[in-house]
């Protein structure tokens, strides 16, 4: 989101004002967030977020969306002056005022495990109908599921996120070299492992492989002794230290994906993917063109070995950055492609 804020910022059409958790913010953007609002945002960063919370349980796993959407609710009603909502996910949604005003709303693969909560298609297209609506999911796979439950009161519009230039200038150094160096970069819950230890322990252990493994734990995950968890990293530290020496990104999640951002910036790095099949996947690795998809134990060992060679690890690794940066672009560009939907909505050339 800040890479998203700074980008909407630099378009000169757009006077931004950003209610968010607390950050740097661009010169030319505007927070909007009271400090007790930003207070309370940063202490539910720290822990791990809203989504993390509903699903950790407990007393907070619905108090904390009632309060967030009070919150976001004040803001909507404080600040009548806007033209425009842009609004990052469905249920932000939810506390908006009838005023008429037009909404561009993001999607994530998140959003849609959430629609199944009871009532929660209804109120928010009683809150669509009142209004001009693009529903934007950050994946095209997500485009069928939102038109059946939103097509008649909204438009469907994907439209992918942005990379950083910076994974677009490494330089790989990996072809062919010893150890082979793997990484995992995901939250530590066990959907969003998949079945990564299971499936490597055979083909890592004891082994010239390495399983490098970053991110929060955020369940109480026991990771073996032959995997080296790093624990989180910044995006500096991978793009410096750990993409350019890697042989390739694997990911084996059974988690509700949008568009996963470190997959499209491994490939903008040049790094071919291994992932579990499913369509999160599907639409960003392209089987055997810009990494390998993988729905069995044998077949995650044969892509191991595949990718491996340095050829052919070479050839994946840079048509995956090809198609990233055909399909994707910048964060310039998915501010750009944002910025033409505003302008629809409002009426304007």
């Amino acid at each position: 989101m800040r890479h998203l804020v700074a980008a909407l910022a630099r378009v000169p059409s757009i006077k931004l004002s950003v209610w968010a958790p607390p950050g740097d913010l661009p010169e030319q953007a505007t927070a909007i967030v009271s400090p007790a609002d930003a207070r309370w945002l940063a202490q539910l960063m720290a822990a791990g977020g809203i989504s993390h919370m509903m699903r950790s349980g407990g007393g907070g796993a619905w108090f904390a969306p009632v309060r967030l959407l009070r919150m976001i609710a004040a803001s909507y009603r404080d600040h009548p002056e806007v033209d425009i909502y842009h609004i990052n996910w469905l249920q932000c949604a939810l506390p908006l005022p009838n005023n008429r005003k037009p909404a561009l709303i993001t999607v994530l693969g998140n959003d849609l495990k959430l629609l199944k909560l009871p009532f929660m298609r209804y109120l928010l297209r009683r809150v669509m109908r009142r209004r001009k609506v693009v529903i934007c999911p950050n994946a095209d796979w997500m485009h069928d599921s939102l038109q059946e439950a939103f097509g008649d009161v909204a438009e469907i519009r994907p439209v992918s996120f942005g990379i950083d230039p910076r994974w677009y200038a490494i330089k790989r150094e990996s072809d062919g070299r010893q150890p082979h160096r793997w990484l995992a970069v995901t939250r530590l819950t066990a959907n969003k492992l998949g079945p990564l230890f299971d499936w490597s322990e055979n083909f890592f252990r004891e082994s010239s492989r390495e399983l490098h493994l970053f991110g929060p734990m955020q369940e109480g995950i026991e990771v073996p002794e032959w995997v080296h968890y790093h624990g989180p990293a910044t995006p500096e530290q991978l793009a410096d230290e750990w993409f350019p020496k890697a042989c390739g990104l694997i990911t084996l999640s059974r988690h509700a994906e949008g568009r996963p951002q470190v997959m499209l910036e491994a490939m903008a790095a040049g790094l071919p993917i291994i992932a579990s099949s499913m369509p999160a996947h599907a639409g960003v690795v392209f089987d055997g063109e810009t990494g390998r998809l993988c729905d069995s134990i044998d077949n995650y060992g044969t892509a191991l070995c595949e990718l491996e060679d340095a050829v052919t690890n070479r050839r994946l690794g840079d048509a995956a950055r090809r198609w990233v940066t055909r399909e994707i672009g910048t964060w310039d560009d998915c501010a750009d492609r944002y910025a033409k939907i505003y302008r629809r909505l409002l009426g304007r050339a």
